[in-house]
């Protein structure tokens, strides 16, 4: 995890010089997602005897953390030692992204305010394609970047991985990717809190439905399918787009339809689109379509 400390201590309930302190050890925490946090104060009051403490998450009311639904099981109050107590996070998610306040209650006191506390930032990284560089028949040369949603410290470098082995250790990663490879990233030093995998798209295929004889006059209906999920489908006619549903519906198939098409579907990695060609041609003397399905690969843009 990476701290900006500032450390930062506010008072209330002021007697003289006497005051309820709450001193946080770091005003901002970026943590990997399923990572542990641990998020501390310091504190001490004017009353000797200090009756109950807890940690609460701002827009959440006052909630005590391990009383909430949404933490439990992941939560624990550490107080080893007087006037000091750590609130731990573990198997953290985006959706714990939020400022933490300690307090505390005495006899006639009750440390609740609205005053700053601690905000955490969980980061989940996430591979995208900065550029393509070229096209090839099966595979495609292209640049990925790792994003994360805060910069850690000290701009840690990246390591890369593909199909689960280490590739190369810098901020960005260029290479021939084949369809179906996995790709994943991490920052240097924090392997074990990898990106969710992305993968280069494999071939969409197209079937024809019904698969046998077309008859000009009839219901045909080409889908296109693909192995990720979700993903965006397009149809293209020659060069035209003419849906952006999964399913292309001739109801009722003519002549005039007959032509190439073809289906992208993009995919996790970026914007990789993919396509598969289908052609359908009229056999203008017995009025009956004959379609045949060309292998195409690519990725576009």
């Amino acid at each position: 995890m990476f701290f900006l400390s500032i450390n930062t201590s506010f008072c209330l309930g002021i007697y003289g010089e006497r005051c309820n302190r709450v001193n946080y050890s770091n005003r901002r925490i970026c943590a990997f997602k399923g990572s542990s946090v641990d998020i501390s104060s310091t504190y001490n009051s004017y009353e000797r005897q200090i009756q109950s403490t807890s940690w609460f998450r701002s827009g959440r009311g006052s909630e005590d953390l391990r009383e909430d639904s949404q933490y439990a099981g992941r939560v624990e109050l550490i107080e080893t030692v007087t006037g000091r107590s750590t609130l731990r996070i573990r198997d953290l998610t985006e959706s714990d992204s939020a400022q933490y306040h300690f307090k505390f209650k005495t006899q006639r006191f009750e440390w609740g305010s609205s005053l700053p506390g601690t905000i955490l930032t969980v980061t989940a990284l996430q591979v995208k394609v900065s550029r393509i560089i070229s096209v090839h028949e099966s595979q495609t040369e292209a640049e990925l970047k790792c994003e994360s949603s805060c910069t850690p410290a000290g701009h840690l470098l990246f390591v890369w991985f593909k199909n689960n082995q280490f590739m190369v250790e810098q901020s960005s990663y260029q290479d021939l990717f084949s369809p179906g490879d996995v790709i994943s990233c991490a920052f240097k030093g924090h392997e074990d809190y990898r990106s969710d995998p992305v993968y280069a798209p494999k071939l969409p295929s197209v079937s024809v439905s019904p698969s046998k004889e077309i008859v000009e006059g009839s219901p045909v209906t080409l889908t296109c399918s693909s192995d990720a999920n979700p993903t965006k489908y397009t149809w293209y006619k020659e060069q035209s787009l003419i849906s952006r549903e999964q399913q292309l519906i001739f109801n009722p198939i003519q002549s005039a339809d007959s032509g190439e098409y073809y289906c992208t579907a993009e995919k996790e990695l970026g914007k990789w689109p993919i396509i598969n060609y289908i052609s359908i041609n009229v056999n203008c003397e017995s009025r009956q379509f004959s379609y045949n399905t060309t292998q195409k690969q690519g990725f576009i843009l």
